[in-house]
């Protein structure tokens, strides 16, 4: 699976961007060849949209881009702000429980020498995902890299608030080991689910 990131950073209107989504994009996004779900997150303290966009194929995704150039550009327009795109690859992916609408995501930023993305993403599969699984109030997560510059995101979705904060609450310890590796933390961020569309 393959993923697009979309980060508006400043912006205005946040709300206004999900309705964009929900009733202009989606209907773009669901016609495309290799589509497999999109979820907006956001943050209203520090004015920052997401928008994750899931793909079959490395080619559906590059395929997808004429159809959904436009759109972004009008997106830029409605939500404000900077945007940056960056395209992943979906290493890793746990959903126990549906994304909806008021979960919490926690947004990791990651970074390691390229040529040790596959020992990093098997360590993290043999003893950082049990963990992070077992947490209570956990739905789902991906771990996404690029494999050119070895930078990624891990995004974790939890059922509330208070069960993120217990998730936050372990993360340094946790953190040393993956440095140990060479992985490096480069941002951290907390968002509220506010649209997903999961095939």
């Amino acid at each position: 699976m393959y993923t697009r990131m979309l980060t508006f950073r400043g912006a205005t209107d946040i709300d206004g961007g999900v309705t964009y989504l929900r009733q202009e994009v989606l209907p773009i996004l669901t016609a495309q060849h290799g589509y497999r779900g999109v979820t907006a997150s956001g943050n209203r303290s520090t004015n920052v949209l997401g928008i994750l966009s899931l793909w079959e194929t490395k080619e559906d995704r590059a395929s997808s881009d004429s159809a959904l150039g436009k759109a972004r550009e009008e997106a830029v327009k409605i939500v404000g702000g900077n945007l940056t795109v960056e395209n992943l690859e979906q290493m890793v992916a746990e959903v126990v429980k549906p994304i909806a609408v008021g979960c919490s995501l926690f947004v990791t930023r990651v970074s390691m020498d390229p040529s040790t993305v596959d020992e990093n993403v098997a360590f993290f599969k043999s003893d950082v995902l049990p963990v992070i699984t077992s947490q209570p109030g956990f739905c789902a997560l991906r771990n996404m890299v690029d494999r050119t510059t070895g930078k990624g995101a891990v995004g974790s979705v939890w059922e509330t608030p208070e069960a993120l904060d217990v998730f936050v609450a372990m993360q340094p310890e946790r953190r040393k080991i993956a440095e140990s590796r060479g992985v490096h933390f480069d941002e951290q961020e907390t968002r509220e689910i506010l649209f997903a569309n999961i095939k």
